[in-house]
């Protein structure tokens, strides 16, 4: 994979109310952030156009779509996305998912993300939902169907990104959200590490939503992290 430029590892993540929101974050945040994510939130809130102009002005976006449903459905719903122009689109790391997504991409300039774990679950929360697995035991699982099926990345918090990495290679992205600044709030991240310690990790992007959003200098605490994030990277040269 190449060099990744710190400033473009970090992904802000838009979860915000409604497209005029995210917007002014959008200026608040200037030349400091050049990738962000859409979620589930924005999107069912008119966010395809919103995302359609963040791609016309030059931003890369993730797409978090979270895609999940029988093969047809996951086929036509990356056909339409391809047309968006964004850099990542998420599919849940289910094999026929992804299968169904990667013979749907083609050649197009779309990466997929087979997403393994959500953060905001713990061994508990698996065990309630069925899983017999850890979370550890279901992330490397996953991005081993990932690897395999020729998925572009996985989505794993950064607890898991160096045990994912020693599966994935160097050439697959792995992409963390649960990503805290040194004493910031966890909310409702339940696998989370720091920006320095995801990068050291093997982490390639980092996915930051509140921290920032919420800051009362969105700005100034997306340097912040920027910044955490090149020195993560010297401490890897050296």
């Amino acid at each position: 994979m190449p060099l990744i430029p710190a400033r473009d590892r970090l992904v802000v993540a838009l979860d915000l109310a409604d497209v005029a929101t995210a917007e002014k974050m959008v200026e608040q945040l200037n030349d400091s952030v050049g990738f962000y994510k859409v979620g589930l939130q924005l999107i069912y809130a008119n966010g395809l156009d919103f995302v359609r102009s963040l791609t016309a002005a030059g931003y890369k976006v993730f797409l978090d779509a979270k895609i999940l449903d029988i093969d047809n459905t996951v086929a036509k719903a990356i056909e339409s996305i391809k047309h968006l122009g964004v850099t990542f689109v998420t599919v849940h790391a289910y094999p026929k998912a992804m299968r169904a997504a990667v013979a749907a991409r083609g050649d197009a300039d779309l990466r997929l993300l087979g997403v393994t774990v959500l953060t905001s679950m713990d061994d508990g929360d698996l065990i309630e939902a069925g899983y017999a697995d850890t979370s550890a035991q279901l992330v490397a699982a996953r991005a081993t169907f990932a690897r395999d099926i020729g998925m572009d990345g996985v989505v794993a918090s950064p607890t898991e990104a160096a045990a994912v990495r020693r599966i994935v290679g160097t050439e697959m992205a792995i992409v963390t959200p649960g990503v805290r600044p040194a004493g910031a709030a966890t909310g409702d991240q339940k696998r989370v590490a720091t920006p320095r310690d995801a990068i050291r990790a093997g982490a390639d992007y980092l996915v930051v939503g509140r921290p920032i959003t919420g800051d009362a200098d969105p700005k100034a605490a997306a340097d912040a992290i920027v910044d955490e994030i090149a020195e993560a990277l010297k401490g890897e040269d050296a």
